[in-house]
């Protein structure tokens, strides 16, 4: 028996060393000696070097005791206790009593037994899940080194990473009658309302070539092909990608996740998000969206039924408001001390629109400072333009086709950029603005806009901030069926609003919000009472 010691050659270069505890055992069919490892003490970068210590010293005392170390040990009355491994489980302790409490594992359990499978699924779903609650890893090193080497879960022992494939693919089949059970013990657990319903998108890459192209078939269903190459939140639209889809409660709990192709416009997801939170039978809810969600077709959608929602609108590109909305004179009303809103109705009778104009100072007054600096380093980029000596040199196109800069120029006479005064005057009407509407009369202005801006903020941005930063959303499994990992990554996240002040995202984001928090706490009790009466 020896250490041995092995490297591995990285494609830039570089070399991982590993060391084992080996022995040489005799092959006879091969004729030949092979290395059987004993023990692998893992990465030499990463070696637990107390362990070998331990190792060396049970050695010694037991050279040091004779030839054998027989004698040496009887004559002890209360010989030592040597720790030979050390395994954590706390977060398998706490996450599997969570598993069972909201009724995940039940849930599973059942849907395994339905399909008459016997299959390890949900020993594998519940491994993954705990794993991205601790250390999220891939599914890889899931299997051969989160759970051999760190965590103490018996149940796992042997799970090799084809068996958490294989449930991820029985996920995806049975996860609409998981998630819906798992959502009605949930909402009677935590007696949640689902009054209020925030939704919004995001996209995950993959680190992939070329998209997927055909339709693949699995377990009696087609699946249309979902990594597609589209407008990525994260700003890389070279790569193949899918749009994940949420809605939450006001508390920040999940009802469904969805997983798109990664070319569906945000748009174009309504009517469907809408068809599968009514085949719940949630009663009346209140749907909220960002500005991607707006068009003429979704308010349309959303209003059929006596539906009702609060939408953000996309301010630059709806005529009402600049022609309306922003022009119409009155005063703001203070909702709280970032928040000032206005309500503007347009037009009349049934097709008038009732829009909430609402205003920040503080981000107001950031924005004209911001664009401050922005016009003096555009006006010393024209000064150099003049400069040249060329009817019409190519820094003149990059100009007027900057995103940062274009947007305030315009061209003189001789076709050179300059400085359009109206351009900017035009800009500063939407400094510290946005503005939502709504088709729901029983709600005042302040409660529209706290319900756009103290939950949706705060519930779903936060949920999308904390499954990137903690490394649950992002670059997914190489496989064609992904819905699966994205439907246990949103059910097993904590709820946001129970994140402690030591986590990544910056202090000034966290205190900025409080008002909000407080806002939208009241705003419940509200909406809860007004959407009851009208019901």
């Amino acid at each position: 028996m020896y250490l041995r010691i092995t490297q591995r050659h990285n494609r830039d270069g570089s070399r991982v060393t590993y060391y084992a505890l080996a022995e040489s055992v005799w092959n006879a069919e091969a004729k030949r000696r092979e290395a059987h490892v004993v023990h692998s003490f893992g990465r030499a970068d990463q070696l637990d070097r107390t362990e070998l210590e331990r190792l060396v010293k049970s050695i010694n005392r037991v050279l040091d005791d004779g030839n054998d170390g027989v004698g040496g040990a009887a004559t002890t009355d209360h010989p030592e206790i040597e720790i030979e491994r050390v395994f954590e489980l706390g977060v398998v302790l706490a996450a599997r009593g969570l598993w069972e409490e909201l009724g995940i594992g039940p849930a599973i359990r059942r849907s395994a037994e339905q399909a008459k499978l016997t299959a390890p699924h949900e020993t594998a779903l519940f491994a993954m899940a705990a794993n991205r609650l601790d250390d999220p890893l891939s599914k890889l090193a899931c299997a051969e080194r989160w759970l051999a080497d760190i965590t103490w879960l018996p149940d796992a022992a042997g799970l090799a990473v084809d068996q958490c494939y294989r449930a991820l693919d029985f996920l995806a089949v049975w996860a609409d009658e998981i998630e819906r059970e798992v959502f009605l013990k949930t909402a009677d657990l935590f007696r949640l309302d689902v009054d209020l319903i925030f939704y919004d998108t995001t996209t995950a890459d993959f680190e992939i070539d070329e998209p997927d192209e055909n339709e693949q078939e699995f377990a009696g269903r087609l699946y249309a092909p979902l990594r597609q190459r589209g407008h990525s939140k994260e700003g890389r639209d070279n790569q193949p990608q899918v749009i994940i889809a949420l809605a939450v409660t006001r508390d920040g709990m999940p009802v469904r996740s969805w997983v798109l192709p990664g070319n569906t416009a945000d748009v174009t997801t309504v009517a469907r998000i809408k068809d599968d939170l009514r085949a719940w039978r949630l009663g009346r809810c209140l749907f909220v969206g960002d500005a991607g969600m707006y068009s003429a077709d979704n308010l349309s959608q959303l209003s059929r039924g006596l539906g009702r929602y609060i939408l953000a609108v996309p301010m630059r590109r709806v005529r009402d408001i600049e022609d309306a909305v922003l022009t119409r004179p009155g005063r703001y009303k203070q909702v709280a001390d970032n928040l000032q809103v206005k309500e503007v109705w347009v037009g009349d009778g049934e097709r008038r629109k009732r829009y909430v104009l609402c205003l920040n100072p503080q981000e107001a007054e950031r924005e004209r400072a911001r664009r401050a600096q922005l016009l003096v380093e555009l006006n010393a980029e024209l000064a150099l333009l003049e400069q040249r000596q060329e009817d019409h040199p190519k820094a003149a196109c990059e100009l007027m086709a900057s995103r940062r800069f274009g947007r305030y120029l315009s061209e003189d006479e001789r076709g050179r950029p300059r400085l359009d005064a109206v351009k900017v005057k035009a800009a500063e009407k939407f400094d510290g603005k946005f503005v939502v509407i709504s088709n729901d009369d029983t709600l005042s202005a302040e409660d529209i806009a706290l319900g756009y801006k103290g939950g949706w903020i705060i519930d779903i941005d936060q949920a999308w901030r904390l499954s990137r930063t903690n490394g649950w959303v992002g670059s997914g499994p190489q496989r064609g069926i992904f819905g699966g990992t994205a439907w246990f990554c949103f059910q097993s996240r904590p709820n946001p609003r129970g994140r402690s002040a030591s986590d990544s995202w910056s202090t000034r984001s966290r205190h900025s919000s409080i008002a909000s928090r407080r806002s939208a706490s009241a705003l419940s009790a509200r909406l809860a009472g007004r959407l009851s009466r009208h019901s």
